[in-house]
C-alpha cells in the first residue's frame, strides 16, 4: 500500500487530476451511443424501448464486471486495470463506427461496459491510497465533477462531429482517438497512479467476502441504484420527453444533457466545500440536495411552461444531484471496513450500473406509451427512494461505529 508522502501536495494533485481525467473519460463513454439514438432509430428501425435496452446491456455488463473488478483491484492495484479499461473504450468506438445494424451496436455496448466496469474501484483505491485525508473531500469532488463533465461533453462532441462531417460514423473515429490519447497520457504519467496491492486477509476468501454481511453495504448499493436510475431517465429520454410536453423540436432539446451535467459539475464543486464545512452530517446534505432536485423535476412538467423554463428547471436539478456527490462518496468510505476498499466500492458502485440498466428502458417505455410527463416523475420518485436509502446507510454505519 502507498502512503501519501508528507508535504507532497503537488504529487497528490497530479494523482487527483489524472484520476479525474480517467473518470471523465469513462463517463464520456457511458453515452457513447445515446446522442445518436435518433439516427439509430431511423436507420436501423429501433424503438425508444429497444434503444433503452442498449443502455441496459452496457450497464449490465459494467455492473457484473464492477463487482468482480473490485477484487482484482485489491490484488493487483488500480493502475493496470484502469489502462486496460481505456483500451476497451477504443475498441467499443471501432465497433460502433462499423455497425451495420443492431448487432454492431450491441457489440459496442458490451465492449464499453467492460471498459467502464473497473473505474470506481480503481479510481477510489488510487485516491484513498495516494491522497491525504485533508484533501480527500476535494479529491472526491474533482472525481465527481470530472464525471459530470464527461457526460456533458459527449452530446456536444457527437453532435459537433456529426454536423461538421454529415456522417455519424466519424463520431466514433473521434471517440476512439480520444480514448487512445487519454491512455497514452496515463501511461506517460503512470508513476502518479501507482498503488500497492492491499494485504490479503489471513483467514482466506471467506474473510474477503465478510463485508457482504454488512447492512450498510447493501443499503449503499440501494442508494446508488435509485439515484442513478433517476439520472438514466434524464440522460436517455428527458430531451424527447420535454420536447413532447412543451411542443418543441427535439433538436432544440438535444443539449439538455449537457446543461444538466454542467450544472451537476457545479454542484459537485460546491458539494466538496459543503462537506468540509458540514462535518459528519453527510445524510443531511444528501437529503436536502436530492429533495430540491425532486421538486425541480416535478415543476418542469407543469402545463403552460415555456420550453426555456422547463430546460432551466431540469438543468438546475443537476446542481442538486451534484451537491450530494461528495457527501455520497464519503458516506461509502465510512461504510467500508479497513482493507476492503476496492471490494466495497466495486460492490456498492455496481448499484450505479443496475440503476442505469433499470432506469433507461423504463423511461423509454413511458415515452413509447405517450407518457412524457412520467419520465420526469419517475426520475423524481427514484431520487426519493435514494434519499431514504442514504438515511439508512448513515444509521447502520453509526451503529457499527458505536
Amino acid at each position: 500500500m502507498i502512503a501519501p508522502q508528507a508535504g507532497d501536495v503537488q504529487g497528490e494533485w497530479k494523482t487527483i487530476g489524472l484520476v479525474g481525467l480517467a473518470h471523465g473519460t469513462s463517463h464520456f463513454f457511458h453515452l457513447l451511443l445515446v446522442p445518436l439514438f435518433p439516427v439509430f432509430a431511423r436507420e436501423f428501425g429501433l424503438s425508444w424501448t429497444e434503444l433503452g435496452l442498449l443502455v441496459s446491456l452496457f450497464y449490465l455488463v459494467s455492473g457484473v464486471g464492477q463487482a468482480a473488478s473490485g477484487f482484482l483491484v485489491d490484488r493487483v492495484g488500480g493502475r493496470p486495470v484502469l489502462l486496460a479499461a481505456l483500451l476497451c473504450f477504443a475498441l467499443a468506438s471501432v465497433a460502433a463506427g462499423l455497425a451495420q445494424g443492431p448487432g454492431g451496436l450491441l457489440a459496442a455496448a458490451v465492449l464499453a461496459g467492460l471498459g467502464n466496469a473497473p473505474f470506481h474501484p480503481a479510481d477510489f483505491s488510487i485516491l484513498n491510497q495516494r491522497v491525504s485525508l485533508s484533501r480527500l473531500g476535494h479529491a472526491y469532488s474533482v472525481h465527481g465533477i470530472s464525471g459530470n463533465l464527461g457526460w456533458a461533453l459527449t452530446p456536444a462532441f457527437a453532435l459537433g462531429i456529426w454536423q461538421a462531417t454529415g456522417a455519424w460514423r466519424w463520431v466514433y473515429a473521434g471517440s476512439a482517438l480520444l480514448a487512445l490519447a487519454v491512455l497514452a497520457l496515463l501511461l506517460w504519467q503512470r508513476r502518479w497512479l501507482h498503488t500497492g496491492a492491499l494485504p490479503r486477509a489471513a483467514q482466506g476468501e471467506a474473510a474477503a467476502l465478510a463485508f457482504l454481511r454488512l447492512p450498510s453495504v447493501w443499503l449503499a448499493f440501494s442508494f446508488f441504484l435509485c439515484s442513478t436510475a433517476a439520472v438514466a431517465a434524464i440522460q436517455s429520454f428527458a430531451a424527447p420527453a420535454l420536447a413532447a410536453l412543451h411542443q418543441a423540436p427535439v433538436e432544440r432539446m438535444a443539449l439538455l444533457v449537457t446543461a444538466y451535467m454542467l450544472a451537476g459539475a457545479l454542484g459537485m464543486l460546491m458539494g466538496g466545500f459543503w462537506v468540509a464545512r458540514s462535518g459528519v452530517r453527510l445524510e443531511r446534505n444528501i437529503a436536502l440536495a436530492l429533495a430540491a432536485a425532486m421538486m425541480l423535476f416535478v415543476l418542469a412538467t407543469l402545463p403552460g411552461l415555456s420550453e426555456q423554463a422547463a430546460l432551466a428547471l431540469v438543468a438546475l436539478a443537476g446542481i442538486g444531484t451534484g451537491l450530494a456527490g461528495p457527501s455520497r462518496d464519503l458516506l461509502v468510505k465510512q461504510a467500508a471496513p479497513p482493507g476492503a476498499t476496492g471490494r466495497v466500492y466495486g460492490a456498492v458502485y455496481s448499484g450505479l450500473d443496475v440503476g442505469f440498466a433499470i432506469g433507461a428502458p423504463l423511461a423509454g417505455a413511458l415515452l413509447d406509451a405517450a407518457l412524457p410527463r412520467g419520465v420526469l416523475w419517475l426520475a423524481a420518485a427514484w431520487l426519493g427512494l435514494a434519499l431514504l436509502a442514504a438515511q439508512a446507510v448513515a444509521h447502520w454505519t453509526g451503529r457499527r461505529a458505536g
